[in-house]
């Protein structure tokens, strides 16, 4: 009789979760997978990859009207919410049954229900069976936070807002990440008024101080609307239906949603983690070292329930080196270093490495080389809108140690020079590279 009924238990089917159970499967061990809401996770079923749809959808609203620029005799469109949330959904659906179907493919049991941690080496299941694994991984994401005030609960969460019955007309956005300024300017392209509520006059920070400048104005351009310094007071609903919100230093405002963006919290409530010894730390994140591993030899946890790099890439990353390093005699550790990273507003962002400001605190001498200019199709489009690149290099050597822009495209042009940041290559190698013309990502390889 084996010791333990598993080699591997992992609680929550997200993207780290996933990787992590089927590759150590694949690598021999008897591995079960306990989820209970969706196969996929946050990214899959209610975060990026739906999100990214409705950005999708988003961009038809300009193009459309460019389109008439390029000679298309395109009549007035009128947008269905409807069916731009339906068919998301249906490819929720299909994505969820492909990482079903890859776990079973693969060997994996899986148990669609909730678990707790009731032992170094024991997990309950919600049905009440007990169940023992030599090693137990967490991998329980996070969820959105919602300020508490009186009224709060009348709004909602990046959660919900792929299930809303119609689009609202007037929709208040609080937060100043990257969910917000995304969801504003998908609410803005399909019609919606937005207004931005953040508690201090800065979005998305982190990022380079002149790309998201350049995305502020872009915004405002398009007609959002921002209200810095100011905090919720209340929110009413009306006999009407709409919402009355009061904030502070603002007059109220009346919206027909809100929309709370106003950062995400570990899942690890209610798991049974600490009865057991494991360590959280005062946000609700598991404490692990740079092998995965908890305060308790058996546990380890992966993702967004870590909350070391909330992003899905670098979950997918952890549960791959954690199943290399215990099942699969290939330990390795993930490198946090140069981790690009994008933000899907209209236009998109992009960035890896460090910011302007970084560079200057931590290497003092610096060069900055940028392009500002208008994208070749927007020219012809009579959109006014410029696109701005940013080469951040180490004074001394040339060393490229960050690359930042807003344009259109930019996500997909960084992530292949992300490469050349990540291998240290300098500004002389971008110079010697021949500019593939008439394209956008040529400026990088212009740079001034």
């Amino acid at each position: 009789m084996a010791e333990f009924e598993y080699d591997l238990f992992v609680i929550g089917a997200g993207s780290g979760g996933v990787r992590a159970s089927r590759v150590s499967a694949a690598h021999g061990a008897r591995v079960a997978v306990a989820e209970e809401y969706r196969v996929g996770g946050t990214c899959v079923i209610r975060g990026c990859v739906p999100k990214k749809l409705l950005i999708f959808g988003a961009h038809f609203a300009e193009d459309l009207k460019d389109a008439r620029r390029f000679g298309w005799d395109v009549p007035d469109c009128r947008f269905d919410w409807a069916t731009l949330r339906d068919n998301v959904l249906a490819d929720v659906d299909r994505l969820n049954g492909l990482y079903t179907q890859t776990l079973h493919n693969n060997q994996v049991e899986v148990f669609n229900e909730r678990a707790t941690v009731s032992g170094p080496n024991e997990v309950t299941l919600a049905s009440g069976r007990k169940v023992s694994a030599k090693h137990i991984l967490i991998a329980t994401g996070a969820h959105p936070l919602v300020p508490e005030f009186p009224g709060s609960e009348l709004g909602i969460t990046s959660n919900e807002v792929f299930h809303l019955d119609k689009l609202p007309r007037r929709v208040l956005i609080a937060g100043g990440g990257y969910i917000a300024n995304e969801f504003a300017g998908i609410f803005n392209e399909l019609g919606s008024h937005v207004t931005l509520v953040n508690r201090t006059d800065v979005i998305l920070r982190g990022y380079d101080h002149s790309i998201r400048d350049r995305l502020l104005q872009i915004s405002i351009t398009k007609g959002i609307d921002f209200r810095f310094h100011s905090e919720f007071r209340r929110i009413e609903k009306l006999e009407s239906g709409a919402l009355r919100v009061e904030l502070s230093k603002f007059e109220p405002i009346e919206v027909d949603g809100v929309l709370f963006a106003t950062g995400r919290k570990p899942n690890t409530r209610g798991l049974g983690l600490e009865d057991v010894g494991v360590e959280i730390d005062d946000l609700g994140a598991i404490k692990v070292d740079d092998e995965n591993r908890s305060s308790v030899d058996s546990i380890f946890a992966v993702g967004d329930v870590t909350n070391r790099v909330q992003l899905t890439p670098v979950a997918i990353r952890e549960g791959q080196a954690f199943a290399d390093t215990i099942f699969g005699n290939k330990p390795h550790k993930v490198d946090y270093s140069c981790i690009p990273n994008a933000v899907f507003s209209h236009p998109p962002m992009a960035g890896v490495g460090m910011t302007e400001s970084e560079a200057k605190n931590k290497l003092g001498s610096i060069a900055v080389y940028q392009s500002d200019f208008r994208a070749m199709k927007n020219v012809l489009a009579d959109r006014h809108e410029r696109a701005l690149y940013k080469m951040i290099c180490e004074g001394n050597t040339g060393r490229v140690v960050g690359l930042h822009m807003i344009g259109p495209d930019a996500p997909e042009i960084l992530q292949a020079a992300a490469v050349a940041v990540k291998a240290g290559l300098t500004k002389d190698a971008f110079d010697q590279t021949v500019a593939l013309h008439p394209t956008m990502a040529e400026e990088l390889v212009l740079l001034k």
